[in-house]
């Protein structure tokens, strides 16, 4: 069984970064496509970007498009999101999840194949 771990949460002031990483628990991640999610207090899930699994294609959700960056480093089964200029309103569980189908938008992918169980993101005003 394929896990997924994320790391790379924290508490962080508004307007600082962080990057979180999605390490996968075999040798396989360059057979999947790649996504972030993530769940704020009291609100559903909401799906921020998707990488394809050579890391060739990639596509934000609107609202994280010009702060947040995937990337992927297959040679070392992780999966990344870098995250800039965050906001009080980012505070999150993210998670990641992976699929052997891509779909330049999150939220087509009908069920990805294995998720992580997510790192929490704190930001203060």
């Amino acid at each position: 069984q394929l896990q997924l771990v994320e790391s790379g949460g924290g508490l962080v002031q508004s307007g600082e970064s962080l990057r979180l990483s999605c390490t996968a628990s075999r040798n396989s991640l360059s057979a999947y496509a790649a996504g972030w999610f993530r769940v704020k207090p009291g609100k559903t899930r909401e799906g921020l970007a998707i990488i394809s699994n050579d890391g060739g294609n990639w596509n934000y959700a609107d609202a994280v498009r010009d702060r947040f960056t995937i990337s992927r480093d297959n040679a070392k089964n992780t999966i990344y999101l870098q995250m800039d200029n965050l906001k009080p309103d980012d505070t999150a569980d993210y998670f990641c999840a992976i699929d052997s189908y891509y779909s330049h938008n999150i939220n087509d992918v009908p069920a990805f194949d294995y998720e992580g169980r997510g790192t929490r993101v704190t930001v203060s005003s």
